[in-house]
């Protein structure tokens, strides 16, 4: 049972080793929450499957719930990375990522629309991608591609249902939005 008054650090946070929950360390406090919907981890297999050959055709390596250190005693579990490092290891930093993705859910979409959105701007990450099943229909999403400017994020593309984004930067992929969920 984790303490909820407890001050929590990089080292205390790294000796919890593998949890049943996704756990962050956010500036001295744990932030838990149950392994995301079906549905959700079906829609971050279907992206990855799609950034993941355009990441390495870039150099680039690209992975699926990982740590990323934001800073010291800050580290998040983004649904999706794409990042100019090595494999090995636990934790990524934040200098080596090019692009954070989320993935909303109706029990976190504020936190990742607004929070997450300035945790990393903060942390210096260039783009952000941030993906939103459209309700009722989960099926359908919107896809958002944020790039940094200066300290805060600017709307860079924006593709809707039956919509196709398609970018060179970071680097160059193409997610379409008309069916990305099997049905």
């Amino acid at each position: 049972m984790l303490d909820p008054d407890r001050t929590w650090d990089e080292a205390s946070y790294s000796a919890l080793g593998r949890t049943p929950d996704r756990t962050e360390l956010l500036d001295g406090c744990l932030w838990t929450s149950s392994a995301p919907s079906k549905r959700h981890q079906q829609l971050s297999f279907l992206l990855m499957s799609a950034l993941y050959p355009a990441a390495r055709s870039a150099g680039l390596e690209a992975y699926e719930a990982i740590n990323v250190r934001l800073r010291t005693d800050r580290i998040v579990i983004p649904d999706l990375v794409v990042a100019d490092t090595d494999s090995e290891g636990s934790i990524t930093d934040a200098a080596e990522v090019l692009l954070i993705c989320e993935i909303t859910s109706p029990s976190n979409a504020a936190t990742d629309r607004l929070l997450k959105l300035q945790l990393y701007a903060a942390a210096r990450i260039s783009w952000y991608l941030l993906v939103e099943p459209e309700l009722p229909n989960p099926s359908a999403v919107t896809l958002r591609l944020f790039r940094l400017d200066n300290e805060h994020y600017v709307e860079h593309l924006t593709a809707t249902k039956d919509d196709v984004l398609t970018t060179d930067q970071p680097f160059q992929f193409t997610l379409d939005t008309a069916a990305p969920l099997d049905e």
